[in-house]
This record gives structure tokens, C-alpha cells and sequence, in this order.
């Protein structure tokens, strides 16, 4: 080789060194915005169990003054809550959720559609479980955008068919929704609500959760799972028994209280609640549950969504 190539070899050399090198620095460089502050936003470290409320929960107004997304989300950081639970996600773009959290350093770890009651996945009407799987393909990449890792549904409603025709029907349209929860790290997770569906909403208390397990386990996914309500079903059984018998499947959990003896929501720990949080903490050690446990509750402002906040605490024994 001549004395000319061999020096445009190796400009050449040191020059796609040189572009591998700034390639390399420059997600760094990105990581960190203009202020100093990290773009990349995380739930606090070292915890085995986080803290979480509804987005619905959050105030909208502050001394009559609209608050933003963004504004709504640091009020839950500010009261003391690791993240949020993006439970409006129709209204809101991938985009939107994605700059709020960046906005806001709070992180979301889950969305959710409430449509999901009306474009229900068991209904007999082909458009509404069109509509239905369509509005949890945007909640999955809402929380995708946000950081999150789910979408909690509600899978259907009892009264739309014989047992087998809406497992049938919900099943159908979940497994459309699969690959794309796949491809985005998201999973599905069904929450168990007064929907009389796998639990008899008329008899005795002392249920067991086998035919949720049953279906959710029909799917042999790992993207499926539960968003396991301990509130909703202290109505039908123990949850302590309950989460052992989930295991796994318990990925993550929302919390009010509830009590059997004026069947009734109340606060949780509340004089009223009668739900033994001693025996949910019992039973998460049991399970080695690690990941978010979500308030559904009344909210406000700072000072109501503090005292929420410390209620969980209290029930989950993080305090």
C-alpha cells in the first residue's frame, strides 16, 4: 500500500474512532437536562414496597387555580406518595404523560382507561370490545411513554353472557392485546371489582380466588397477571389466604378499606375498617411481594392526600 493510502487509512481509522467515542458519551450527556436535573425519572431505591395513589385522586384545582399534569403529579410527591397511578389515562397522549412525569420527577407506574366499564372486553356488541381493546392499546403505551410497566383493566361484567360465553369473549380480545404488551414491557393485569365475574357476589364471605387463577392462568403469559384489590374482596375472603394462593400472580395491589360489618368502604385503618392489615402484611412476606400497592380513595390536596398516604403506611406496616 502506498505511503498516501496508508495516511487516508488511518485519518480514516482515527476518525470513525472519534465518532464511536462521541456516540458513546452522548447518551450521558442526554441523560442529564439543562437545569442539572436527571431527564431519567425513578421511583425512590431500596424500597421493597412503594407507595402509590390514583391520578384521579389528585386534586385539580388549588385555591381555584387549574393545576396542570405535571402540577398534579409533584402533589403527590410532595405529600409523600413514590409515584402514581396514571388512572386517566383517556384523556391524556402518550406524549403528555411521557413530559409530565419529566416535568414533575414523579414517577407513574401504571395506567388505566375507565372506559374499560363501558367498551367492556365481554360485551355481546362487536364494536364495543373493538373499542375496548383499542383504548387498552393506548393505555399500554401511555404507561410505556411514562415509565410505567402495566395497565390494569377490568376484564367485564357478569351480566353479559353465560360464564363460559364472557371468559370466552375477554379471553379473545386479551390475546390480541399480548404482543403488543410484549413489545412493550407493559403487562395486563385484571383487577378483581364487584363485576360478578369468578366469585359469587351472593354468597357467604369465606371465597377462595381459584377461578381467577384459573383465568389468568388460561393465557400461560407472562404479561398477564393480577392488580390484586385487597378492599374490593375482604367482602368474599381472607387476603391473607388470597395472596398465597396468588402468588406471583399478585403483581401489584390496590388498597382502601372496607368494613363487613356495615358493608362499606371506609378509610383505611379507620375506626370502621375491619380489614386485617396485619394479615395482609402476613401474607406479602409469605409471597415475597416487591412492587406498588395503589390507593383508591377519596383525594384532595396535599393535606388529605398526605393523610392517605400515612394511612397506607400504617396498613402495609412501611411506615
Amino acid at each position: 500500500m502506498s505511503d498516501v493510502h496508508s495516511e487516508i487509512s488511518r485519518r480514516s481509522f482515527l476518525a470513525a474512532g472519534a465518532a464511536v467515542t462521541a456516540l458513546a458519551a452522548a447518551p450521558a450527556a442526554q441523560a442529564t437536562a439543562a437545569d442539572g436535573a436527571s431527564s431519567i425519572i425513578e421511583p425512590p431505591p431500596g424500597k421493597r414496597i412503594l407507595i402509590s395513589c390514583k391520578l384521579g385522586m389528585i386534586a385539580k384545582k388549588v385555591d381555584g387555580r387549574d393545576l396542570t399534569l405535571a402540577e398534579r403529579l409533584k402533589l403527590a410527591g410532595d405529600a409523600g406518595f413514590d409515584g402514581v397511578d396514571f388512572d386517566e389515562a383517556g384523556s391524556f397522549t402518550a406524549e403528555q404523560a411521557r413530559d409530565a412525569v419529566r416535568e414533575s420527577g414523579v414517577f407513574v407506574h401504571n395506567a388505566i382507561n375507565h372506559a374499560h366499564w363501558g367498551q367492556r372486553l365481554t360485551s355481546p356488541k362487536d364494536e364495543e370490545r373493538e373499542t375496548g381493546v383499542k383504548n387498552i392499546a393506548h393505555c399500554l403505551r401511555v404507561s410505556h411513554a411514562a415509565g410505567g410497566s402495566g395497565v390494569l383493566i377490568v376484564i367485564g361484567r357478569g351480566s353479559d353472557g353465560t360464564t363460559q360465553e364472557i371468559d370466552d369473549r375477554a379471553r379473545t380480545e386479551i390475546k390480541k392485546l399480548i404482543p403488543l404488551a410484549a413489545s412493550l414491557g407493559q403487562m395486563i393485569l385484571f383487577e378483581n371489582v364487584w363485576n360478578q365475574m369468578h366469585y359469587d357476589h351472593d354468597q357467604p364471605p369465606e371465597q377462595t380466588p381459584e377461578r381467577f387463577i384459573q383465568f389468568v392462568d388460561s393465557f400461560n403469559s407472562p404479561w398477564v397477571g393480577m392488580y390484586y384489590d385487597i378492599g374490593n374482596h375482604w367482602k368474599y375472603g381472607q387476603p391473607r389466604a388470597w395472596l398465597n394462593a396468588f402468588g406471583r400472580r399478585a403483581v401489584k395491589l390496590d388498597i382502601k378499606g372496607f368494613s363487613r360489618a356495615k358493608n362499606k368502604f371506609v378509610d383505611i385503618t379507620s375506626d370502621e375498617d375491619d380489614l386485617p392489615w396485619g394479615e395482609v402484611q402476613k401474607g406479602l412476606d409469605e409471597i415475597g411481594f416487591a412492587g406498588w400497592a395503589t390507593a383508591e380513595v377519596g383525594g384532595g390536596g396535599l393535606e388529605r392526600l398526605t393523610i392517605v398516604r400515612k394511612q397506607m403506611q400504617k396498613a402495609l406496616g412501611t411506615a
